[in-house]
């Protein structure tokens, strides 16, 4: 039986019951992927391993033709791996604003705490100073990764100094300065 092979379609010159690929040409891919192809009497498609199978009749000539064009497996879905990819740097950034929301929280409660006691002293900011630079740190940390954008990180920052100030100046620690 004699088959024109015109890039990746295979022409036919008769309905045959069974057809064996093998390629040795770039057209086709590797032979190992194909298996036996059998021909329905209806000309349905079919489907075989690691491939597809398309069959149409060509209505030219007087005996029924068959082309069939095999195509091996389109790669994986570039979405399928995306939305992978997104989901692990979801949890990753999940955990890096956690740390730092908990670092930021620990800072205000204790900063709350510290601006209600009535006869608070000067050395009780140092520990809050040291939970400030451990918030600082997180928030750096954040924006080095890509978590936070850096004018984010930078006005979480802000805030936590803001509110620092404010509970010096409200003790008396602090006296800002008039610009003139």
């Amino acid at each position: 039986m004699a088959l024109h092979c015109f890039s990746s379609c295979v022409v036919l010159p008769c309905k045959p019951k069974t057809l064996s690929i093998s390629s040795s040409s770039r057209i086709l891919p590797q032979p190992t992927a194909f298996k036996s192809l059998r021909f329905s009497s209806n000309l349905s498609e079919n489907a075989f391993s690691k491939g597809s199978l398309s069959l149409r009749p060509i209505e030219k000539y007087s005996r029924r033709n068959v082309v069939c064009e095999a195509a091996p497996t389109k790669k994986p879905d570039s979405a399928a791996k995306r939305a992978r990819q997104a989901e692990k740097r979801r949890i990753y950034n999940k955990s890096k604003k956690s740390e730092m929301k908990t670092r930021m929280k620990k800072v205000f409660e204790s900063l709350d705490m510290l601006k209600k006691k009535t006869e608070a002293q000067a050395e009780e900011i140092l520990p809050v100073e040291k939970l400030i630079a451990e918030a600082y740190s997180a928030i750096d940390r954040a924006v080095k990764v890509g978590t936070l954008h850096r004018n984010t990180g930078a006005n979480r920052k802000s805030r936590l100094a803001r509110r620092k100030k404010a509970v010096e100046i409200h003790h008396g620690w602090y006296t800002p300065v008039e610009s003139a």
